[in-house]
């Protein structure tokens, strides 16, 4: 069986809109999403936008989260498989609990539950199989480590999955198509 890490911001639920709202509020800073092709955030300096991501992982915010359609679904029918999950997020230790809170409330299983900020060292530590991330730095440094790698295609990781480098997917149905192979794969030990 394989052992999947999921992220959870832009993986699970949309995430960029309740940024992009924060953002405006609070420093009247538009962030379209069709534009934001890289990891940066122009028009916001670094202090800023962690004021506004800590925003996003306040409890309200956290537990007000609503799951991709077919994200729920997908990893049940994986753990019900017995592929192992673990759920990894850039998110801070003060959202550990919210997090675990909301994965309850929408009926993800999972095995591990983790939030730091160094993805890649953890998932390599429990020998991870597929992560499932959208920040192009994470999915270079799953594939710099032999980890496959995946992603809702968002503007700023399309160009790792035109290249060939990680499996993308519009939705995640499509995701869930994609990674059979893989985790047929895993499934037979090849």
């Amino acid at each position: 069986m394989a052992k999947i890490a999921l992220d959870i911001d832009s993986t699970l639920h949309p995430y960029w809109d309740l940024l992009a709202e924060i953002a405006q509020q609070r420093y009247g800073v538009a962030l379209p999403y069709d534009t934001q092709d890289d990891w940066g955030i122009p028009g916001l300096d670094r202090e800023q936008i962690v004021d506004c991501v800590r925003e996003t992982h306040s409890e309200a915010n956290v537990l007000g989260a609503v799951p991709y359609s077919g994200a729920v679904e997908t990893v049940c029918e994986w753990h019900r498989a017995g592929h192992w999950i673990h759920i990894t997020s850039h998110r801070s230790t003060d959202a550990l609990g919210a997090t675990g809170k909301w994965l309850e409330a929408i009926g993800l299983p999972f095995d591990d539950l983790h939030c730091s900020y160094d993805k890649i060292s953890r998932c390599v530590e429990l020998e991870i199989d597929i992560l499932i991330d959208d920040s192009p730095i994470n999915i270079a440094g799953a594939l710099e480590r032999g980890i496959t790698a995946a992603t809702i295609v968002h503007p700023w990781n399309v160009e790792l999955v035109r290249s060939g480098k990680a499996i993308g997917a519009a939705d995640w149905p499509e995701l869930r198509e994609a990674l059979e192979p893989h985790l047929t794969q895993s499934r037979d030990g090849r």
